[in-house]
């Protein structure tokens, strides 16, 4: 089980060139999941594997592949 420290404390490498995903996004769903760790009021792996994040090219996002691994995550976590 992750607990809320480490949600918030995740980091994401960021990417320009590559396609990422919309950090103000990510954040705020990590924010959400952290929020509902510390109410013990766990999303539900349907909630976690139903996110979709905009993905965005030639800004700053989030490496698409970490995101996802820590989706994994939390989606194992719920069960």
């Amino acid at each position: 089980m992750l607990t809320s420290a480490e949600i918030r404390a995740t980091t994401f490498t960021l990417t320009r060139w590559r396609a990422g995903y919309d950090k103000h996004e990510v954040d705020a769903f990590l924010a959400r999941v952290s929020l509902a760790i510390d109410t013990e009021n766990a999303l539900s792996v349907a909630e976690v594997r139903s996110v979709r994040f905009t993905t965005i090219r030639f800004r700053e996002g989030y490496n698409q592949e970490q995101v996802n691994d820590l989706l994994d995550r939390l989606a194992q976590a719920s069960q």
